[in-house]
């Protein structure tokens, strides 16, 4: 089995790029060495940066060193440290020096280490990263350089990736319905690879972009997903037919077909589904003289340490039906659009509380009940937690270690703004905590920054970005 492999040298420039906000985009994911030999190179990134960057570092404590360079804060963890012991360590030291805001601790070891997975379990598939799951710089840099490519829906989006020096070959616009203004920013910066759904779209493309190369996006069954796309976006395959016709009239070029199932997909056979009614689209499109040779599988997969099923579990299905519907010896590029999976578990969130109160039971019997008010929320990070209504899935822990046979109370956690609709969590069982003791909240690298409202003013948590070396294998 081989698998991808950043050496000693490419894997310092990587860390060294993201650090100093470098815009050359030299993908760095082009050798492929066993696993072995890529262990005993990786090991060797943090020490190297160290002594590279002696003249710029500073000591914070025997267990590791920050790096300032280019504004961005990076720290080095050594093999005797972890990212969630130095989350700990972060909320004590800001804690001592008055500093009680929200912050992030992110793994970019961890991105690293998801990578190597996607590439390992989905030999086929190119990884085309969902730009709005998360879209801090750090994240893009690191991603950039691995050399995956991008999934842009907007020309903010777009922008973000090209002033990186990404090449338009390496971005797909992955949204079916774009503004005309939007469209003709995608044809000046030369992205040609574009997503649609219906006949309006095809009429702005014949008017604004000819030469974009298209790609038909169908309906996939979102039913078991946390958030589904296919109420909005997508053709069901029974209506495929017209609407390539229509493009072939406006002589409009469809080079490929893509779904998605969906934000958090839970069903592996949703992709099994779907690949099979993408052979069938692909097949029109080739009847109709199409050129077909794109398929694009678009997002779902879990990026929660806990979430069932395994990613494992998605990839043996979409390998296997990959297999089926498109042959290896069939000319056929396969890309994917992993948002969640690449950071949802790198970024844990430290949030404090800073009221506490005791619930008043009106008939003054049940379970003793605790509220805090913490200092980011709803309208902060966790806007999609309060979307999700169905099914919770944060699982906080506690800052402070505390006695386990202690008490547990039942407790809601709230966040800082006066709006009702402010709650993190209801019923959740805590400790009994005080004012400025800290709650973390790990999987919180998706949907959580990048859908931040500001609302009230509240400022976005801060991000201590790390790299732990037993992750950046």
């Amino acid at each position: 089995m081989t698998f991808p492999y950043i050496n000693f040298v490419q894997s310092a420039c990587l860390v060294s790029a993201v650090l100093q906000s470098s815009v050359a985009y030299v993908p760095l994911c082009k050798e492929f060495l066993d696993l072995s030999e890529m262990e005993t190179n990786l090991n060797c990134i943090a020490c190297h940066l160290q002594e590279r960057n002696r003249e710029k570092t500073e000591d914070i404590s025997p267990l590791h060193t920050c790096i300032f360079l280019g504004g961005i804060n990076l720290t080095l963890l050594d093999n005797s440290m972890s990212a969630q012991q130095f989350l700990k360590q972060k909320a004590t030291s800001n804690s001592a020096s008055g500093n009680e805001d929200a912050f992030y601790v992110a793994d970019l070891g961890d991105i690293m280490q998801k990578h190597c997975q996607f590439m390992k379990e989905l030999p086929r598939v190119k990884p085309f990263y969902a730009v709005k799951c998360n879209s801090t710089r750090e994240v893009l840099q690191t991603l950039a350089y691995l050399g995956t490519g991008f999934a842009c829906c907007s020309t903010a989006e777009l922008d973000m990736v090209l002033r990186m020096g990404v090449p338009a070959t390496d971005i797909v616009y992955a949204n079916p319905c774009k503004q005309i203004s939007h469209i003709r920013y995608a044809a000046e910066h030369g992205v040609r690879r574009m997503t649609f759904d219906c006949e309006s779209e095809l009429f702005k493309i014949a008017a604004s972009y000819p030469q974009a190369e298209m790609i038909l996006q169908i309906v996939a069954d979102n039913r078991d997903s946390w958030h589904s796309l296919s109420g909005k976006c997508g053709v069901h395959i029974n209506e495929c037919e017209n609407l390539l016709e229509k493009a072939k009239s406006l002589n409009i070029q469809v080079f490929g077909v893509s779904f998605h199932t969906g934000s958090g997909c839970k069903n592996t056979h949703s992709f099994r589904k779907a690949i099979e009614d993408a052979r069938k689209a692909f097949d029109i499109g080739k009847k109709l003289g199409y050129k077909m040779r794109i398929l694009d599988i678009g997002g779902g997969f879990p990026g929660d340490t806990e979430f069932l099923p395994t990613f494992e579990k998605f990839a043996e299905v979409i390998n296997k039906s990959l297999d089926q519907c498109f042959s290896c010896n069939e000319d056929v590029e396969i890309i994917a659009e992993p948002g969640r999976y690449y950071v949802s578990s790198a970024f844990t969130a430290a949030l404090n509380i800073v009221t506490k109160k005791e619930v008043t039971k009106k008939d003054g019997e049940g379970r003793r009940t605790l509220s805090y008010i913490l200092n980011d929320g709803t309208f902060g990070s966790f806007l999609l937690n309060y979307l999700q209504i169905e099914e919770k899935n944060l699982k906080p822990f506690v800052g402070k270690d505390f006695d386990t046979a202690l008490e547990l109370f039942p407790s809601i956690l709230w966040g800082p703004t006066c709006a009702s609709e402010d709650e993190i969590l209801n019923n959740v069982d805590l400790p009994e905590l005080e004012m400025g003791d800290w709650i973390f909240f790990p999987n919180m690298g998706a949907y959580t920054i990048s859908m931040n409202s500001n609302f009230n003013a509240f400022a976005a948590p801060k991000v201590y970005f790390v790299l732990t070396k037993e992750k950046s294998l």
